[in-house]
């Protein structure tokens, strides 16, 4: 007779096959499916040349015995480095909020948007405070796929932001402005991280449309489930992006020193050095849920809706235990590590069932999730 393993302790088999989908977001090699929405599109070229770069000297290091001992030699040594660093960093998460950028007010905005009764001259102000978010929303109202909410006139563009809210309304910027928040902190114009970067929106996307899914499906406010499972991303956001910057400015600092020494066989091992992704995986999954109400703590959000969703998430055990938003947020999230993982061919059915037995899928959410578009989140 078989054992259901449906919303109890979660088994280690659920437990590694979500660690396999982090795997393949940050340390997997496979080529990632691209969404309608792609992010850094510009720097792709620059980082397609870097991987070619870099392979085609491994390559010639490795048919050198003294050049490959002197690569392992540099590149064990840059690679512990930026690991050290990164790890003194993640011991102090006020270091984290003090270097990442993150504010108060952006938190607010996320908070507020859940409230019923809110309203847009309350909203502006906090807007104003953050000029990233206001260039998102100005380019967003100004783009072709937006013209039918502008003025007539297609070719007048609209740069006030009190005339851009009116436009878009309230009811839209609970969608977003959490979207246009979390793509903020993924890193951005980095060609180290380009490919994982990407993976980590396109998974988050998805998780965002299943949770509205659900949350319509059941009857529940889909703002709060949305945010969340777009803020369940928030510190492994924040981490590869504090990753990406380390290891930059490492690699760069090496890179000059070497290059002002003269050193080709340093300067080649350097250069053919790879962003220590296995590690900052693993720092990922001891840190990321953890540090996602963490940091909301520490920006004197312990309150919050999101705060107490995502520290449920982190902290209980049993999915039956978990309240229908921060049920709802799980259910999405299996649903997009399943979608990923069979896009790669990296989950076969019987482990599919597991994690829809655990996370206790009924016949009809699955029908209502298998309905969805997960190409593009309908923004406006």
């Amino acid at each position: 007779m078989a054992i259901s393993v449906a919303g109890g302790v979660r088994p280690g088999k659920v437990i590694e096959i979500e660690r396999r989908l982090y795997n393949q977001i940050i340390v997997g090699k496979q080529p990632v499916s691209s969404m309608l929405d792609e992010l850094n599109t510009e720097i792709e070229e620059s980082a397609n040349k870097l991987d070619i770069e870099r392979k085609a000297l491994k390559l010639r290091i490795e048919k050198q015995v003294k050049e490959r001992q002197i690569y392992l030699e540099v590149s064990t040594h840059l690679t512990q480095t930026v690991k050290n660093t990164i790890e003194h960093q993640l011991a102090l998460p006020q270091s984290i909020i003090d270097s990442s950028g993150i504010t108060e007010s952006q938190i607010l905005l996320l908070d507020l948007l859940l409230s019923p009764d809110l309203n847009l001259n309350r909203l502006r102000p906090i807007i104003e405070d953050n000029s990233w978010l206001c260039r998102d929303l100005i380019n967003l109202i100004n783009s072709p796929s937006s013209r039918h909410r502008r003025p007539k006139n297609g070719d007048v563009k609209v740069t006030d932001i009190k005339l851009v809210l009116n436009y878009i309304g309230l009811e839209n910027l609970r969608t977003l402005i959490p979207y246009f928040c979390l793509r903020n902190w993924l890193p951005s114009g980095d060609t180290h991280l380009l490919w994982i970067t990407r993976k980590l929106w396109r998974y988050s996307i998805l998780s965002a449309i299943a949770a509205q899914a659900l949350a319509q499906l059941h009857n529940k406010e889909p703002s709060l489930t949305y945010t969340c499972s777009l803020m369940y991303q928030f510190a492994t956001s924040i981490m590869l992006t504090q990753s990406g910057r380390i290891f930059d400015k490492t690699w760069g600092t090496w890179l000059r020193e070497a290059s002002q020494s003269r050193d080709k066989q340093v300067y080649d091992a350097i250069m053919a050095t790879e962003f220590p992704a296995e590690a900052i995986f693993n720092q990922v999954m001891l840190h990321g849920h953890t540090l996602n109400w963490q940091l909301l703590n520490l920006l004197k959000f312990e309150d919050s809706k999101i705060t107490l969703v995502l520290k449920e998430l982190d902290q209980d055990y049993h999915f039956t235990e978990l309240s229908p938003e921060a049920a709802i947020v799980a259910k999405a999230s299996c649903y997009a590590k399943v979608l990923l993982l069979e896009e790669q061919q990296l989950i076969d059915p019987q482990e599919k069932r597991i994690m829809f037995d655990y996370y206790e899928f009924s016949a009809q959410e699955l029908l209502r999730l298998k309905a969805q578009n997960f190409r593009k989140l309908d923004l406006l």
